[in-house]
C-alpha cells in the first residue's frame, strides 16, 4: 500500500479512494487504510465483505421499505437489483468506528443456484455487502445516498478488464520455474500494458474501435502492421500497404505521438 501510494503524485495530500474485493474485508487492511488519514489527506475505502449468519440475521429484520432500487454507473435505474442500509443493525466490536455496511440483492441466476446459502435460498435473494467508511464526499451531490455508494463500489469490476488484458500481455503463461526471471517477464509484460494503454489514451481516443480495444485487437490492426521502412536521401520513409484498412488510424497515432513534447 506504501509502494502504490508513493506513485501518486502528492499523495500526502491527496483524496484517494480505495476499492477491494472480498478479500479486503480484514480488520488489518481497513485498520491500516484508517491509520492513513492524515490531516492533509483523506482515504476514504469500499471493500467487498464476506457474509456470515450474523449479517444474515441483521438483513432478515430489514423492512421492505427499506431497500431501494440501485444505479448503473451513469445514474439509471437499475431494475432487478435493490441495496438498503445494514450500518444499524449489524454492529459488531473490533472494526473501525463509522464503517458502514451497505446490502445488495439479486435475484439468482442459475448458475447461482448452487452456490445459495440455506438463508439466500428461503428469501429467493442473491446478497453481497460493501464495506465503507465513506459518509459523504464534499462537493459531490449524494454522495452519502446508499445508491451512489453501491455503484462506486460495483465500478471497481473494471479491474478484472485489467487482469484480462495483463494476461493477454504475457502474465497468462510464465516462461520459467526460475523467481528472477518470472520477476522479469511480469515486468516487461506489465510494461507492455502500460504503453498499449497510453498509446490508445494519448492518440487514438477518438478512433472508432480502437479507443479501447483489446490487445488482440491492437496487434491485428496497428502493432503487425505490414509495412516497410525505407531510407533515401538521408530521410527515413514509412511505407504501408495501400490496402492496410486501419493506414489512417496508423499514421494518425504516429502523428499525434512525434508531436507529444520530449519528457523533462
Amino acid at each position: 500500500m506504501v509502494r502504490a501510494l508513493d506513485q501518486i503524485p502528492h499523495s500526502s495530500q491527496s483524496k484517494i479512494l480505495v476499492r477491494v474485493d472480498g478479500a479486503g474485508a480484514t480488520h488489518g487492511l481497513l485498520e491500516h487504510l484508517e491509520a492513513l488519514n492524515t490531516k492533509r489527506r483523506t482515504v476514504r475505502y469500499t471493500v467487498g465483505w464476506k457474509i456470515t449468519p450474523e449479517d444474515e440475521a441483521a438483513i432478515a429484520r430489514l423492512p421492505e421499505s427499506a431497500w431501494e432500487t440501485s444505479v448503473t454507473q451513469d445514474g439509471d435505474l437499475q431494475v432487478g437489483y435493490q441495496v438498503a442500509e445494514l450500518t444499524y443493525l449489524n454492529t459488531r466490536d473490533g472494526w473501525p468506528e463509522g464503517m458502514r455496511l451497505i446490502v445488495r440483492r439479486v435475484r439468482p441466476s442459475r448458475r447461482h443456484m448452487k452456490k445459495l446459502t440455506a438463508f439466500e435460498q428461503k428469501t429467493g435473494w442473491r446478497y453481497s455487502i460493501t464495506a465503507t467508511n465513506i459518509r459523504h464526499m464534499w462537493g459531490i451531490a449524494g454522495s452519502h445516498q446508499i445508491q451512489f455508494l453501491d455503484a462506486l463500489h460495483c465500478d471497481h469490476a473494471e479491474v478484472e478488464d485489467h487482469v484480462r488484458t495483463g494476461k493477454a500481455m504475457g502474465l497468462a503463461n510464465l516462461p520459467s520455474q526460475s523467481w528472477q526471471i518470472n520477476t522479469g517477464w511480469m515486468l516487461a509484460a506489465n510494461l507492455a500494458a502500460d504503453l498499449d494503454t497510453w498509446l490508445r489514451l494519448l492518440t487514438l481516443h477518438d478512433q472508432d474501435g480502437l479507443e479501447e480495444a483489446e490487445p488482440d485487437t491492437m496487434r491485428l490492426r496497428l502493432y503487425h502492421l505490414p509495412a516497410r521502412l525505407a531510407r533515401h536521401a538521408r530521410r527515413r520513409t514509412l511505407r504501408i500497404e495501400r490496402t492496410w484498412p486501419w493506414a489512417a488510424a496508423f499514421t494518425t497515432s504516429w502523428n499525434r505521438l512525434t508531436r507529444l513534447p520530449a519528457a523533462t
